[in-house]
């Protein structure tokens, strides 16, 4: 009677898990390296996307969101009477997006540097200053 081997042996299976383990030892940290890179660029086309967006509402209203309205208006009416019947929002889909680190996106009027607002994400840090992934990315900064 012969018997069919119809399974791996455990020094097949050893084999094969050390190769998987280097191969993800090699391509892990290539592939997780950009992880950072793209969340900078997501938070810089989102910046862009809310400025846009605050243009429109100032074409629509006149004027920018108050540092108490903040990005809230972009899709919740006003509840100022004289410009509630000119807000045509929202001017963004669903609700005001947090940043890719999960923080939201800070909105000062008046803003620094001679601009009327400073619209901006604290990067991966989540706080003020930093550098590399940790710099404050947005109308204030040198990186937009």
């Amino acid at each position: 009677m012969r018997y069919l081997n119809k399974g791996f042996t455990l020094l097949e299976m050893l084999v094969v898990l050390v190769i998987i383990g280097l191969l993800a030892g090699l391509v892990g940290p290539q592939l997780f390296g950009h992880v950072d890179e793209s969340k900078y660029k997501s938070a810089k086309v989102q910046i862009k996307m809310l400025k846009g967006a605050i243009g429109a509402l100032y074409l629509a209203i006149g004027r920018n969101p108050t540092f108490d309205e903040g990005l809230t208006l972009l899709v919740t009416p006003p509840t100022d009477l004289s410009i509630k019947k000119f807000w045509k929002g929202p001017y963004i889909e669903g609700a005001v997006p947090l940043d890719p680190w999960n923080h939201h996106y800070q909105y000062d009027t008046p803003g620094k540097n001679g601009e009327a607002y400073s619209l901006y994400s604290f990067g991966a840090d989540g706080k003020l200053g930093g550098t590399e992934y940790n710099t404050d990315i947005g109308i204030t900064s040198t990186q937009m």
